[in-house]
C-alpha cells in the first residue's frame, strides 16, 4: 500500500514538474495574436494598394481585429481567473490593478486587444465620412497602431516575466519565443514608418534621422534583454525573412483594382518594399558587444554610433540598386511591383529619388541621428537590464 501511495506521489510530482516546464496556453495564444496583427496589416496594406478601398468585413481586416479579440478573451481570462483564484501559481507574480491581479503584461496586452477592437467602428465611419485614407497615419489607424503595440509589448512582458521565472532547461524556447515577438514590435515600427522610409527617400536624411531615435532602442534593449549572444541579430533576421516572405508569397494572388483612377493596371497583389538592411547594424553591434565580458560606460554610444553608421552605409547604396538597377527587377527583390495609384510619372516608375535636402539641413539630420542612436542605444541597454529583472 505505502509503495502504490509511493507510486502515485511520485507521479503527481512529475505531472507538476512537466507542468511548471511547458510553455502555458496563454504565451501561445499571445504569440499567435501577435502574428495575426502583423500579417493582417501587411496584407490590408497589399488589398489598399493592389484592390482600394473594399468593405469593412474583408479578411486581412478580420485577422487584424482577430488579434483583438484573441489578446482581450486570453489576457482578460487570465486577470479573471487569477483574481477570482483559479490561478493561484500565478498569484504571487502578479500586479494589483483596480482591485484585479494578473501580469503586468496580461494588463496592458488586454488594453491594446480593447482599443484594437474600438478602432474597427472608428476606421469604418472615417472611411465613409472622408473616403480613402491619404496617408497610413489617419486618426482611427493610429488607435489601431496604439492598440497593436501595446498587445505586442504586453505579450513580450508576460513572456518576460516568465521567462525570467522559468528553469534554465526551458529558457531556450522561451527565448525564442521572446525573439520572434520583439522583431514582430521592430515589424510595425517600420510599417508606421513606410511612408518616410519609402525607397524613393531613401537618399535623403530625414528617414535616418527618424531611425535613429527607434532602431537601437529596440534591437539592443530586446536583443540584450534574451540573453542570447546574437539576440539583435535574430531579431533583425526574423524581421527581415517576415518581409522577403510577403514579397514571395502576396504576389502569388490575383488582384484587380476596384476604384479608379487606374493608373497602373495591375493583376496582382503588390507587396511591400525589399526590407530595410537592419541586419547589417545588428551584427555590428552584437559582434563588438561580444568582446567585452563587461559593459564599459562608453560601449553603449558606441554601439549606438556603430549602428547608425553601418545602416548609412548599407542602406544608401542598397537603395540605389533597388531603385536604379534592372537586376533588381525580379520576383526575389521585387522591386518592379507598383500599385495601381503610381503612374508612368511617378518617382517609383521613374526610378527617381525625392530631391536630397540642402547640405546644411541633410548634415545637420544625420548628425541628429547619429546623436539620437547613441542616446538610444544607451536607453535602450539600461532597459534591458530592467527587463532582466522582470517577474511579474
Amino acid at each position: 500500500m505505502s509503495s502504490q501511495v509511493g507510486t502515485y506521489g511520485t507521479a503527481a510530482r512529475e505531472r507538476a514538474q512537466d507542468h511548471s516546464q511547458s510553455v502555458p496556453w496563454y504565451l501561445w495564444m499571445a504569440t499567435v495574436a501577435v502574428t495575426c496583427a502583423m500579417t493582417g496589416s501587411h496584407w490590408d496594406i497589399s488589398w489598399h494598394r493592389s484592390i482600394g478601398r473594399d468593405s469593412f468585413w474583408t479578411p486581412p481586416h478580420l485577422l487584424i481585429q482577430l488579434c483583438g479579440v484573441l489578446a482581450g478573451i486570453t489576457c482578460g481570462y487570465l486577470i479573471l481567473a487569477t483574481t477570482f483564484g483559479r490561478n493561484p501559481e500565478l498569484k504571487p507574480a502578479c500586479v494589483r490593478i483596480w482591485g484585479f491581479y494578473g501580469p503586468l503584461g496580461a494588463f496592458i496586452a488586454a488594453w491594446g486587444g480593447i482599443a484594437m477592437i474600438t478602432s474597427a467602428p472608428f476606421d469604418d465611419w472615417w472611411h465613409q465620412a472622408y473616403g480613402l485614407d491619404v496617408k497610413i497615419l489617419s486618426p482611427p489607424h493610429m488607435v489601431l497602431a496604439l492598440g497593436i503595440v501595446a498587445v505586442e509589448v504586453g505579450a513580450l512582458i508576460l513572456l518576460l516575466g516568465f521567462m525570467n521565472r522559468a528553469s534554465e532547461e526551458n529558457k531556450p524556447r522561451l527565448r525564442w519565443m521572446f525573439l520572434y515577438i520583439a522583431a514582430m514590435i521592430l515589424v510595425v515600427a517600420a510599417t508606421i514608418l513606410m511612408e518616410v522610409t519609402s525607397l524613393v527617400n531613401l537618399h535623403r536624411a530625414l528617414p535616418y534621422e527618424v531611425l535613429g531615435f527607434i532602431v537601437p532602442l529596440v534591437l539592443l534593449s530586446m536583443g540584450r534583454a534574451s540573453g542570447h549572444k546574437w539576440g539583435a541579430t535574430i531579431i533583425a533576421g526574423i524581421y527581415t525573412l517576415f518581409f522577403l516572405l510577403l514579397i514571395w508569397i502576396l504576389p502569388l494572388f490575383p488582384a484587380e483594382p476596384k476604384l479608379g483612377p487606374v493608373l497602373n493596371p495591375i493583376t496582382q497583389f503588390i507587396p511591400p518594399n525589399f526590407p530595410l538592411s537592419f541586419l547589417i547594424p545588428a551584427i555590428a553591434m552584437d559582434w563588438v558587444a561580444s568582446r567585452f565580458k563587461s559593459s564599459p560606460r562608453w560601449l553603449p554610444y558606441t554601439l549606438g554610433a556603430l549602428g547608425f553608421i553601418t545602416f548609412f552605409m548599407a542602406e544608401w547604396p542598397l537603395a540605389q540598386f533597388l531603385l536604379q538597377s534592372p537586376a533588381a527587377q525580379n520576383p526575389i527583390i521585387g522591386s518592379m511591383y507598383h500599385d495601381y495609384l503610381q503612374g508612368p510619372r511617378s518617382f517609383e516608375v521613374l526610378q527617381r529619388f525625392f530631391p536630397t535636402e540642402a547640405s546644411s539641413v541633410f548634415t545637420r539630420r544625420l548628425a541628429t541621428g547619429l546623436l539620437a542612436s547613441m542616446v538610444m542605444a544607451r536607453c535602450g541597454i539600461a532597459c534591458a537590464e530592467w527587463m532582466k529583472r522582470v517577474r511579474r
